[in-house]
């Protein structure tokens, strides 16, 4: 790929993966423009420059004389997710076409296809689709858990875990799935960028670990010092499941309810052909909590 002095844009460049992404890219040297409904409001690394996926007309300028654009967009809070998100990836894909970007970088979710999988992941695998319908070359991270602080899934299970002694469960808690710290996620979406063997191609990540959720829940109990034990009940449906989680954690209850509802699906990882484009050896679970967990107290001692 050519372009690279010309600058990248990050649509949700101000989310929980987004903000460490352009971070990274700002001390790589790249020109970064960060994507925002209120760009008054961003003071990081980058240009802010005004832009609104569920506003088609104010993509254009935003993707202007850009070589290469990050998609870390969602509608998880929202009832209507799928309808929302499929329209939004439609536009973006359109307008980046539209401006000659030469690779979209999308952060989509592990699943196999052959499953029965969750609204959550069926639009996920949607999105991937109509970023790429208009033309534009789009390169697909598929991941599942994501460990790091601010994360939904990381504190979902960071505040169950802290806030109750004992857990009666679902039976989805022996679902498995590969966790995947948030900094090794952000290593890939930059070693993707511009690379020759990228373009047009999707890739599964995730850390060295296969967990069942279950285990990672006492796994993080043992990080903090504690024991959390874990009675699984086959009537803890979903739906019941969710409204559980309403009312022990302070996570967005339809975002909450969306994530759990995919919680039924296996998210590991089948194919390996990134460690050939990006390779590196990714973090542990018990490393990836601690690190979560002491960003959240550098952040607790700075605000205090």
């Amino acid at each position: 790929m050519s372009g690279s002095d010309r600058p990248v844009l990050v649509a949700g460049g101000t989310g929980f993966v987004g903000r460490r992404l352009v971070k990274e890219l700002a001390a790589a040297g790249h020109d970064v423009r960060v994507m925002t409904r209120k760009p008054q409001r961003h003071h990081g690394p980058g240009t802010a420059v005004h832009g609104d996926v569920g506003l088609p007309g104010s993509l254009a300028e935003a993707l202007r004389g850009c070589t290469a654009a990050y998609y870390l967009v969602h509608s998880l809070d929202s009832t209507d997710f799928e309808s929302r998100d499929a329209a939004a990836a439609t536009a973006f894909g359109k307008a980046a076409a539209a401006e000659a970007v030469e690779q979209i970088v999308y952060l989509g979710g592990l699943g196999d296809d052959q499953d029965d999988l969750s609204a959550h992941l069926r639009s996920r695998r949607q999105v991937e689709g109509l970023l790429a319908e208009a033309g534009a070359p789009v390169t697909v991270l598929r991941a599942g858990i994501v460990v790091g602080h601010g994360g939904i899934s990381w504190e979902i299970t960071r505040q169950l875990v802290e806030h109750l002694p004992a857990m009666i469960t679902p039976r989805w808690v022996r679902t498995r799935t590969q966790p995947i710290a948030v900094g090794d996620v952000v290593r890939y979406l930059v070693g993707v960028l511009g690379h020759p063997d990228a373009a047009g191609r999707t890739f599964e990540i995730g850390g060295p670990d296969v967990l069942e959720y279950r285990q990672m829940l006492q796994r993080v109990a043992a990080v903090e010092g504690r024991r959390l034990p874990i009675l699984p009940v086959p009537l803890l449906t979903p739906a019941l499941s969710s409204r559980w989680l309403s009312f022990v954690t302070d996570v967005d209850t339809r975002a909450g309810r969306n994530l759990v509802d995919s919680m039924v699906n296996e998210v590991v990882v089948r194919e390996h052909t990134i460690r050939d484009v990006v390779p590196f050896e990714t973090m542990g679970y018990d490393d990836a909590v601690r690190v979560a967990l002491a960003e959240r107290a550098a952040e607790r001692a700075a605000e205090r």
